[in-house]
């Protein structure tokens, strides 16, 4: 291999064009078989880049480099050829040398396009097409991203330049050649895309830190590009249709983009923020933004679209049908706008031309299915569940089916409230319509079925159903999800109970599924009966059907009537059950909401009696021997149907009869284990209490209370069973299609206008060099848990007096780093640097896995830098070369660096807790999913604070608790870092807390800590408050080991970072120290109090009488009898002091209370 590569590089270095041309075409070959050619990409730059060389020569050595990683000399080099190539006289030379501009880093881009910025205006305007080609695509990639905009942010000169360049842009739209105008079009709708997306800077890996002022910048280039493309739209539309097929594809988005800005008013908002940001305000001129004229333009913008629906090209039909659907829900737009669209597609679909874009189809379609007309909606629903039903993406398929299911909830809701304001009903609008289609009725019906479609619809409509239970976001602006929102708005606004009337149909009509048989999958049940219980508790359904005397409405009377109805039919459903597992939950949401009062005590005997039923149900489960239901769940099901018979048991009196029999013959068998016997016989005296004082059963009967325990929350740690984990991979993807959609994230542009707060605060620098070096180098990072990458932003400072030609910033990798390009470390090289005048650097690297890594920085500057020289001597005279093409004059450079200072700075450390994000959930799921966590570590940290009493705790009002609690400062830190508070519970009698968090690593991993403390009186006690030290257990449990080593390898930097250097780590010995001095210090005390008392004599006892009142015959004292109860231990007195204790400060808040 090294005989070919010199063989390439001796190629390389002719004179020969074709000769050069194959060597590239090899060199490139072997770069993509995955060869390193790092060697022969320096050779490329020397003799081809940095040397004059054809325009097809030059093409492919950018090819070459862009395959490969360059030093920061050779991209001087390639920099400097690109100078020199903006000067050649072949202008394709110079289109080829342009097309690299997208390719140099950000590092150097900055001063390249500063130095170059006249050569890059001309080559806009140039007569040459392919160069004013070349540098519009190249710029239209260029300065959309990120990191151009942080340029500009810190170079007002480099920001007017870029505003000239997007200008020229936008001119460039109505070039007389077609490909020029193409490009244009694309770059334009590039900087547009790039507003909302950032897709480009994500590609290139750019790291721009979230700022105003960078929003500010991309809304003014976006805003004078909307306000040229709404001006000129008659010459634009214009010259677009004169283009080609595919070139027409290009202009259709810019179009759109600036119709909907400027008629949503969105124009007027990036005004408003680039002008408040200092960015150049145009003038605005609000006649000309009337209403009247932005339906007008709009209209003549979907004229000019609309007979490309009927084009023979799909791509082309696909992207006029979604630009065409983006424009149907603005201000003024028309059903129609939305029909024609979404019948392009659909017929799209049908002929299966775009099968490349069947998820696009059905994602466009669904996501403005709200725009048509009612009846056009409901339609469509069977055909769309369809078509979602044969996506292979899961991701896509959820999104589907949620915005199908909100959308039937809207057309309901719709439906139900003009009917109830005089309309005439609307047929086919309820939820049954989701139905209509007979395999779909067929799959609801069947037992068992291999598709995992009817769980994911049921789901989908269930949690959709919940999402109308809270209040709906409130749309500032219109967009897609305007109208729905609309009419969800418009169905609820009657009432809080409205909701449950389209709830009240999706449980009857999704009843089948509990007859189920889905192989241990549990989810959409467990959605459905959840459903039904919050509905059942909220129509107090155990009282029975409310009467129109006690101030029931016609609606809650037929509503109840239909929920009594339907837990009849569960009744008789028990019978179909396939699963003992399923059968105890569906007993669990009967037992609490079964009207039992109701039931006829004439058919007592009746084995059709829903009561006697549900008995003989309890029994089957709870003698059930299967050995499928006793591998994991049997426990489960018992506690619940026992807690189930509780309840049954006390709310009926022969109900606890039956009831007592079944307990006595469980409790009596071997199936029954000591704590079921225990809890069987606390359930059986509540049973006997109850019976003999039926007046008070009150006392037995917990009341409903709107619960479903139930849940799959189990960890493949410790359960193997497959169903469980599809159960839980359903549910995330369910709950994230539904939060998207009914709960959108607000965009920048949105929450910068509305004046709230968005952007986090800034990150602290750390100083990365000493007090007398020569520079001084600080850096911060930002991370980027989606793409598990970590960019390290380094600011140098020259302290020095002189200028520094030339500086090398290498850095180093630790742990777990890699750079993106496999690469050992990374070289940054900076010309130049003035003296106090700071220079910015960044390096991006990737994070393989949860570890403790540091990145180790280095400079080298050269303080005795000589300049650039000629290697043959100081005449200038290069040597002469012979080649087939003629003759070709060349000099070789070299630069004088001297001997270079090493600066060796600090490593900068990546705390672990950045390498998590904070992890949702509620104190249910978290003590559940606690247990099952398999790693544990525990550690023990300790703070001091100064008390400042009790009575500052509490505020008027409640039993509240301040911001920050005195005994809490020391983890006051904690509410800033990536960590979920769960719960917290603050015992302040003993100034002692319990607080519990959660989180996920990167990769997945489950992290759980729980933080308990109790405080001591310092030994030291100032003058002023009296100072505390409180003792805090860190107990941390995780579902990889990995983690916990990771922590417990180094528990101080752990503290250090989570609390901000507040808690120290105490060791298990120190504590005990601690114990033992205070012990012995109190036992001094006391042995000093004692002997200083005098002695006390004994008095004498009097044996012949035991009555010692004043009057004799009436006895004040009892006499003590015979008793084999033990004299208290420490524990115990120490738990009942803690109990007056509670008691005492309760009373005293309730004094406090009264007296406020």
């Amino acid at each position: 291999m090294d005989q070919v590569f010199a063989s390439i590089k001796a190629e390389l270095a002719s004179n020969d064009g074709v000769r050069q041309s194959q060597a590239l075409l090899l060199v490139l070959q072997h770069a993509a078989a995955g060869k390193d050619i790092s060697s022969i990409a320096s050779a490329a730059c020397d003799e081809i880049i940095a040397s004059p060389a054809s325009a097809l020569c030059k093409k492919l050595a950018f090819d070459l480099i862009r395959c490969t990683r360059l030093t920061g000399e050779q991209w001087e080099v390639v920099c400097r050829g690109i100078q020199n190539d903006f000067e050649f006289p072949d202008s394709d030379v110079t289109a080829a040398a342009v097309s690299i501009l997208s390719a140099i880093p950000s590092w150097r881009l900055g001063k390249f396009i500063t130095d170059c910025s006249k050569e890059i205006s001309n080559c806009i305007v140039h007569d040459n097409p392919n160069l004013r080609y070349a540098i519009v695509e190249t710029l239209g990639c260029l300065l959309a991203r990120d990191d151009v905009v942080n340029l500009c942010v810190t170079s007002a000169a480099l920001l007017d330049r870029v505003a000239t360049w997007w200008r020229q842009i936008g001119e460039c739209m109505l070039h007389p050649s077609d490909p020029v105008s193409r490009i244009a079009f694309e770059s334009v709708g590039r900087l547009f895309l790039e507003f909302s997306t950032k897709k480009l800077s994500r590609l290139a890996g750019d790291k721009l830190v979230p700022s105003e002022d960078s929003l500010a910048i991309r809304a003014g280039w976006v805003v004078a590009m909307c306000r040229f493309v709404w001006e000129k739209r008659d010459t634009l539309m214009a010259r677009s249709k004169v283009l080609t097929i595919e070139s027409f594809r290009a202009s259709i988005f810019p179009l759109v983009f600036s119709a909907k800005a400027v008629a949503t008013r969105m124009v007027e908002d990036m005004q408003k923020l680039s002008g408040l940001r200092g960015t150049p305000r145009m003038a605005l001129e609000e006649s000309g933004f009337r209403n009247a004229e932005h339906i007008l333009g709009i209209s003549d913008v979907v004229s000019h679209l609309m007979p490309y629906l009927f084009v023979l090209d799909p791509a082309l039909v696909y992207e006029v049908s979604v630009n065409l659907l983006s424009l149907a829900d603005v201000p003024g737009g028309k059903p129609e706008w939305a029909s024609a669209p979404i019948t392009a597609l659909l017929t799209l679909w049908d002929r299966q031309e775009f099968n490349a874009g069947r998820e696009s189809i059905v994602r466009a379609v669904v996501k403005n299915l709200q725009l048509l007309d009612l009846h056009l909606q409901v339609s469509l629903f069977k055909r769309l569940l369809l078509m979602v039903r044969n996506l292979r993406v899961e991701a896509d398929r959820m999104h589907a089916l949620a915005c199908i299911c909100r959308t039937a909830l809207s057309v309901d809701l719709f439906a139900k409230e003009s009917v109830r304001r005089g309309q005439k009903p609307l047929q086919n609008t309820n939820i049954a319509a989701l139905f209509e289609d007979a395999k779909i009725r067929e799959d609801l019906a069947s037992i068992n079925s291999e598709s995992l479609f009817r769980e994911e619809l049921v789901a989908c409509l269930v949690e959709s159903c919940f999402q109308l239970s809270v209040p709906l976001p409130r749309m500032k602006t219109t967009g897609p999800e305007s109208r729905v929102i609309g009419a969800l708005n418009y169905g609820t606004v009657s009432g809080a109970m409205s909701w449950t009337q389209s709830a009240l149909e999706v449980v009857e009509v999704c009843r089948p599924c509990v007859k189920w048989d889905c192989q241990g999958r549990t989810y959409a049940m467990d959605c459905y009966l959840k459903l039904l219980v919050r509905l059942c508790h909220i129509y107090d359904t155990v009282g029975g059907v409310k009467k129109s005397k006690d101030g029931a409405s016609p609606e809650q009377i037929l509503a109840e009537t239909r929920l009594q109805a339907l837990l009849m039919q569960l009744v008789k459903d028990l019978n179909e059950v396939t699963t003992a597992r399923l059968k105890a939950r569906v007993i669990w949401a009967l037992a609490e909401h079964f009207d039992l009062e109701g039931l006829d005590p004439l058919l007592a005997d009746d084995p059709e009696d829903p009561l006697n039923i549900i008995v003989d149900h309890i029994h089957k489960v709870m003698f059930n021997i299967d050995s499928t239901a006793t591998v994991t769940n049997r426990l489960q099901d018992v506690q619940a149907l026992l807690v189930s018979s509780e309840h049954l048991g006390s709310r009926n009196l022969r109900a606890g009869q039956m009831l007592t029999r079944e307990l006595e013959d469980f409790r009596n068998s071997a199936l029954a284990d000591s704590v079921n016997k225990h809890q069987c016989r606390l359930i059986l005296q509540k049973f006997k209490y109850i019976s003999k004082y039926p007046d008070s059963k009150w006392v037995g009967n917990s009341g409903a209370t709107g619960d479903y325990p139930f849940t799959h929350h189990k960890l493949s740690v410790q359960y193997f069973e497959a169903s469980a984990a599809q159960d839980r991979k359903l549910e995330d993807l369910v709950h994230t299609a539904v939060q998207e959609l009914w709960r959108p994230a607000q965009s920048e542009l949105t929450l910068a206008t509305s004046g709230m707060t968005y952007l986090k605060a800034p990150p602290t620098p750390i100083t990365l060099s000493g007090s007398s070096d020569p520079c001084y180098v600080e850096a911060y990072h930002l991370i980027d848990s989606h793409e598990k990458r970590l960019t390290l932003h380094l600011k140098i400072l020259n302290l020095t007096e002189q200028e520094l030609k030339r500086v090398d910033v290498r850095v180093g990798l630790s742990g777990a780093l890699r750079f993106m390009d496999g690469s050992p470390q990374g070289v940054r090289q900076l010309q130049q640097l003035h003296s106090q005048d700071p220079v910015l650097s960044s390096v991006t690297v990737g994070v393989s896995r949860f570890e403790r890594c540091s990145l180790c920085v280095q400079l080298l500057y050269y303080p005795f830098f000589g300049g650039v020289g000629l290697v043959n001597g100081e005449d200038g005279e290069g040597r002469v070369e012979d080649g087939s093409q003629g003759v070709r004059l060349r000099k070789n450079y070299t630069s004088e660096y001297g001997e270079p200072v090493v600066l060796r700075c600090g490593s900068y450390r990546l705390p672990l807790i950045e390498l998590l994000v904070p992890y949702a959930l509620s104190p249910v799921e978290f003590f559940r999913i606690w247990p099952s966590l398999p790693a544990i570590a525990e550690f023990t940290g300790a703070y001091t604070y100064e008390s400042v009493g009790l009575k500052a705790a509490t505020v008027s009002g409640g039993y509240m608790e301040p911001a920050v609690l005195p005994i809490l400062s020391g983890l006051r830190a904690l509410s800033s870092k990536p960590f979920h508070k769960v719960c917290s519970h603050v015992l302040r009698t003993v100034a002692g807390f319990q607080i519990c968090y959660a989180a996920k690593s990167w990769y997945g991993d489950l992290v759980g800590m729980m933080i308990f403390g109790a405080s001591e009186v310092s030994g030291d006690v100032d003058l002023g408050e009296e100072t505390k030290t409180m003792v805090c257990k860190f107990v941390v449990r995780a579902s990889s080991g990995k983690i916990v080593d990771e922590i417990s390898a180094d528990v101080q930097t752990w503290l250090d970072d989570l609390t901000d250097n507040a808690v120290r780590e105490v060791s298990e010995e120190e504590v005990e120290a601690a114990a033992a001095d205070k012990i012995k210090r109190l036992l001094e005390i006391l042995a000093v109090i004692r002997a200083k008392l005098p002695p006390q004599s004994e008095p004498e006892l009097d044996t012949d009488s035991e009555d010692d009142s004043l009057l004799p015959g009436l006895e004040t004292k009892p006499k003590k009898k015979p008793t084999t109860l033990f004299l208290p231990s420490p524990e115990d007195m120490e738990h009942q002091a803690l109990q007056s204790a509670v008691l005492h400060e309760w009373q005293t808040f309730r004094l406090q209370q009264a007296v406020n």
